[in-house]
């Protein structure tokens, strides 16, 4: 055998068992740490903003992103495709090209496409971490207008300027846009255990004309919806459909998200409920029956404005507090009213109307019960239920609202939520989420 030979037979058995690697990296599930945008550790942090101004960002987000959802639901042949305003809580470290380029994305449940900011930029804002550029990547390749892959993504346009290459517009409700490239590029990710995954030709949006709105600059997103060319879509057939996360009690401490068999959520005390189904599929939908608080439940109707599709509050990690209907609000509110027996405060915020005095810790708060169909009750505990609004005051972090519903994120903490995209269910273990 030649050199030539030899050192080309050598190159492929290299090849080979990286894949089988790769692929049994995948099929054999991995996780990944996710931060929250307000954590002592995440790249946004900012030691000068207070607990106080924390919340009243937070609550602020969750109006905005229920005032939006609407948004979100365009016909395929409008110009731009238009998505949710604030982008999440969430933040994933990861790694574009070949060698890995690190970057920041925010993580949205609400979002269809994995975007990040490029170089060369004709207008881009100021990010923590330097902007990526693919002409320094091994891997990087663009898509031309003419594949089927280009025709997934709501308003595409042809870029004869540069050789009929696919462009993307993506725009959100508070401001914030990316335009540019839909390429092909090897994402990496870190996983929990110490070793990394990579995933070769993934499709994303690389971004040469964008603004962020918000404070915190992110690289970009990275969307974990329902839509063809999200990340959970493009890793489907890897990583069976099934993914799931568990969210720290506290924003210091980290959380994670899995995916395919390291996903999994079984055992004593989990539950599951069927995934909702609407015409256009972004968000994830569940059917929530009632509330109990004690021996008073509170009947849950079909609130969301989508009445075409199965499934009535949206299940989201991008939003921090719970939104409900006016009546299912109230009535909620006033049976945990009537449990608490605290001296009430006036809602430093104006926007939680149920508040009390008395540090976080030392809150005694009633479990409130979600009644999901199926018989999945999930139980909320006093940090899924209350908020920490600083300066002595703990509010109710439910809010009424009459756009959508939203189960959000502080609902979940503690909380192991799976989702199987296949079987078309969510399922819920109580879980202590600092131990995952």
């Amino acid at each position: 055998m030649t050199a030539t030979s030899l050192s080309s037979t050598l190159a492929l058995v290299l090849l080979v068992l990286y894949i089988s690697s790769l692929l049994e990296a995948i099929n054999g599930g991995f996780s990944v740490e996710i931060i929250h945008r307000d954590s002592t550790k995440s790249p946004f942090y900012r030691p000068t903003v207070t607990q106080f101004q924390r919340v009243v960002n937070a609550v602020r987000r969750s109006i905005n992103r229920a005032n939006h959802f609407n948004r979100t639901f365009v016909s395929p042949n409008t110009a731009e495709a238009t998505v949710t305003p604030e982008l999440g809580d969430y933040i994933m470290s990861y790694s574009a090209g070949t060698p890995p380029f690190q970057v920041y994305g925010i993580v949205d449940t609400g979002s269809d496409i994995v975007w990040l900011q490029c170089h060369p930029c004709k207008t881009c804002y100021n990010q923590i971490t330097p902007i990526f550029n693919p002409s320094k990547s091994n891997t990087f390749k663009t898509l031309p207008y003419s594949s089927a892959t280009c025709k997934l993504v709501p308003g595409t346009s042809c870029s004869s300027h540069k050789g009929g290459i696919c462009e993307y517009s993506i725009s959100y409700a508070d401001g914030t846009y990316s335009q540019g490239d839909l390429i092909g590029e090897t994402l990496t990710l870190g996983s929990t255990n110490g070793s990394s995954v990579q995933l070769p030709r993934t499709v994303i949006g690389c971004g040469r004309d964008n603004r962020f709105s918000s404070e915190e600059k992110s690289s970009g997103i990275v969307g974990l919806g329902l839509g063809p060319l999200s990340l959970i879509s493009q890793l489907s057939s890897s990583i069976g459909g099934n993914f799931s996360y568990c969210l720290s009690p506290t924003d210091n401490l980290p959380s994670k998200i899995s995916f395919g068999a390291a996903s999994m959520v079984s055992g004593n005390g989990t539950v599951s409920t069927p995934l909702g189904h609407h015409h256009r599929e972004t968000h994830y939908y569940l059917t929530l029956e009632a509330f109990s608080v004690g021996n008073n439940r509170i009947k849950f109707g079909n609130s969301s404005s989508e009445s075409d599709g199965e499934g009535n509050i949206i299940i989201d990690s991008g939003t921090t507090l719970t939104l409900l209907p006016d009546d299912v609000y109230s009535n909620l509110e006033s049976a945990v009213a009537d449990e608490v027996k605290l001296k009430r405060a006036k809602d430093p915020l104006e926007q939680l109307t149920l508040c009390y005095e008395g540090k976080f810790h030392e809150q005694h708060a009633p479990v409130i019960t979600a009644h999901f169909s199926g018989d999945a009750d999930v139980k909320l505990n006093v940090e899924n239920s209350f908020i920490d609004a600083g300066d002595g005051v703990v509010c109710f972090a439910f809010l009424s609202s009459k756009t959508f519903s939203i189960f959000g994120n502080l609902a979940q903490r503690n909380l192991l939520v799976g989702y199987d995209l296949q079987k078309k269910m969510v399922s819920f273990k109580p879980t202590d989420c600092t131990k995952q």
